[in-house]
């Protein structure tokens, strides 16, 4: 599998595969939607957008980055958002670079949204889908990132090779500005146990799939099987 790795920015066309990455932490708080029960996630491409979506659809959840603000329910926090009963919902996500970036790509055949904590189950769809050329998208900072281009390398990593430490992976994410910000409260909208729960490798068993549905970009849940041959991180 060649493996490339882009910005938003250096996006110039749609790739096949796109493997769209933000750790802290849009789809972290994806992975925890569908994991507290969400039916499905549309990805918003401005706040009004989602607002008007939340309008049309009241009983829907609209969430967002930074602090509480009118009409939305929820923030893009994982901690905050651990103990929220998102059952049968479905949750209206906008934020500043992971919604972004997969919007970027809608045009791929695949998309998928990844973070640590589905990097082992998006590393499997990888190898299942056998796929030749992987487009890894990092979101963060204009592609500088480090948390996301360390995730990006290690999903790369590990649907290649049976066999991938995350170790240093997850440390260079641990100290990266994104962490560190979190951590100090310079973002708003922020649980305690935020970047923790962002570091928490494969957490979760399925893959987020990013797809287009009746001209709305709609996230879902993906059941990955163990593949013959897979090896233990």
């Amino acid at each position: 599998m060649k493996a490339r790795f882009f910005s938003i920015e250096e996006l110039v066309e749609a790739p096949s595969v796109a493997v769209v990455v933000d750790v802290m932490r849009a789809f972290t708080v994806a992975a925890w939607a569908f994991a507290q029960g969400a039916q499905k996630i549309v990805l918003a491409e401005s706040l009004d957008e989602a607002l008007a979506l939340k309008d049309r659809h009241p009983d829907w959840v609209a969430l967002k980055d930074g602090p509480p603000a009118s009409g939305f329910d929820a923030l893009n926090s994982p901690g905050l958002l651990q103990t929220v009963d998102l059952g049968g919902r479905t949750v209206v996500q906008k934020t500043t670079a992971g919604t972004v970036g997969a919007l970027a790509v809608k045009e791929a055949s695949l998309v998928l949204c990844a973070s640590f904590v589905v990097a082992e189950a998006t590393a499997r769809l990888l190898r299942l889908r056998e796929c030749d050329s992987v487009t890894f998208v990092v979101t963060g900072e204009g592609g500088q990132a480090d948390e996301d281009l360390a995730c990006a390398q290690y999903i790369a990593r590990r649907a290649t090779e049976a066999r991938t430490d995350a170790d240093e992976f997850l440390r260079r994410a641990a100290e990266s500005r994104a962490a560190a910000e979190l951590a100090e409260g310079v973002r708003q909208g922020v649980h305690p146990d935020d970047v923790a729960l962002c570091l928490e490798l494969d957490r979760f068993s399925f893959a987020v799939v990013a797809a287009m549905e009746d001209s709305l970009m709609v996230l879902r849940s993906c059941a990955v099987p163990s593949l013959t041959g897979d090896a233990p991180i």
